[in-house]
């Protein structure tokens, strides 16, 4: 099972190794060839002496231009230590493949791709005996994809979009136009991206939306994670409970909203918003609610 969004970032690109060059190809346009095979390696790089070095996950990629080393490091927040371990593992890679390593970073953080798009140079000013320029996928390039047919046209980069952007105002389109792609895959796969979403949303608004989303899917809950919402999967008012969801889930959102830019909203707003029940009202709101300094800017005149 999944347990952070640190290991669900890499092992997606273990689920399906050929999203990873599809990343490279269409979201950082780097011109990758083509791999005719993709194979997952030993992501241990520990040598005989006690240093313990590990990439997060590893793929040889065999392409008509020859064979490469994708190394895929999931990266939280800044950490300049990195800046001397990469340089290792790739240097590692080469001695022991005889590949090419190409270094390739996801985070969920713009911050944190600034700083590792940053170039690693190793020597004096104008001499640099090694260098080392990590490709860099995250927030500012993933598509965001809240389009149900372009989800089902590559679920993937669908689930890896909702992983990057899980938040926001574009969180409840991005989470329904996937939940919807992930009909149409099987059901074992669904349940492995399922979790990898799960654990990627931070926002607690976020991840109670997606869950209830999932709750309506019975087929996809093959997997422990399951089992918290097993018991929610009742025939009976099935999709009457859902819809309710979605409404409650779009109505705390646009609280939460004004609560991050310290709007209050008083009683009078609470229960507007509380008895709407109309979700493309809400979704305007909750648009609204990023961009308003007053609740009438939030109401607009209504």
């Amino acid at each position: 099972m999944v347990g952070s969004s640190h290991e669900a970032l890499h092992r997606i690109f273990q689920k399906d190794p050929t999203l990873l060059t599809r990343a490279l190809q269409r979201v950082l346009h780097v011109p990758f060839p083509e791999p005719r095979e993709i194979a997952a390696l030993n992501v241990d790089l520990t040598e005989i002496e006690p240093v313990e070095r590990r990439v997060d996950t590893l793929l040889r990629a065999e392409t008509d231009e020859g064979t490469y080393l994708l190394v895929v490091e999931s990266q939280g927040k800044v950490d300049d230590r990195k800046r001397g371990s990469w340089p290792y593992y790739l240097s590692y890679l080469y001695e022991k493949y005889r590949c090419e390593p190409v270094l390739i970073v996801i985070t969920q953080s713009s911050n944190t791709a600034r700083w590792a798009s940053r170039p690693i140079r190793l020597g004096f000013r104008d001499w640099h005996s090694l260098t080392v320029r990590p490709l860099v996928i995250g927030p500012d390039n993933v598509p965001l994809i809240t389009d149900e047919r372009q989800a089902e046209r590559d679920v993937p980069l669908a689930v890896l979009s909702a992983m990057t952007h899980g938040r926001g105002p574009q969180a409840p389109a991005i989470l329904e136009s996937l939940a919807s792609a992930l009909r149409t895959i099987d059901p074992d796969s669904a349940a492995v991206f399922v979790q990898f979403v799960d654990s990627c949303l931070a926002d607690a608004q976020a991840k109670q939306m997606w869950r209830d989303l999932m709750t309506a899917i019975q087929y996809f809950w093959r997997h422990p994670l399951a089992e918290q919402v097993r018991e929610e999967g009742r025939e009976e008012g099935l999709e009457q409970g859902r819809e309710e969801g979605r409404i409650e889930s779009r109505q705390q959102m646009i609280f939460r909203i004004l609560e991050k830019r310290g709007i209050p909203a008083p009683d009078p707003v609470r229960e507007r918003v509380n008895a709407c029940t109309d979700l493309d009202q809400l979704e305007t709101w909750i648009d609204r609610a990023w961009e308003a300094t007053d609740m009438a800017e939030l109401f607009n005149g209504e």
